[in-house]
């Protein structure tokens, strides 16, 4: 087994506490977009409804995607404190400085994603 790329882990926690912070404020911009739909025909037209029923459905995709985002950075976080970043969870081989550089959560190598 390869040595795990050895990454500052202060920095590295630090940017991860960063990237975590703007998932949280984003989440919560999304959850009031995500707001149920007033479906009363007296206020809206029926276009507008559909409209608005249709930025609902993607702000709830866009939240599900936030909340994934999170809990991969809470266990890349949690790799961190262990002294497991950097390594694989699959293999236990390192993963690729571009790849981390592209991804600070990847939790897998390349060639454990391709799998």
């Amino acid at each position: 087994m390869k040595t795990p790329t050895k990454v500052g882990a202060g920095g590295t926690a630090a940017l991860l506490q960063n990237r975590l912070a703007s998932l949280h404020e984003e989440l919560a911009r999304t959850t009031a977009a995500a707001a149920p739909v007033e479906l009363d025909q007296t206020t809206q037209g029926r276009l507008s409804r559909m409209d608005a029923i249709q930025q609902q459905a993607m702000a709830a995709s866009l939240a599900e995607r936030l909340r994934t985002e999170i809990r991969k950075t809470d266990a890349a976080l949690d790799r961190v404190a262990d002294g497991r970043y950097g390594e694989c969870c699959r293999c236990g081989e390192a993963i690729a400085a571009e790849r981390l550089a592209a991804d600070l959560a990847a939790p897998f190598c390349a060639d454990c994603v391709k799998e």
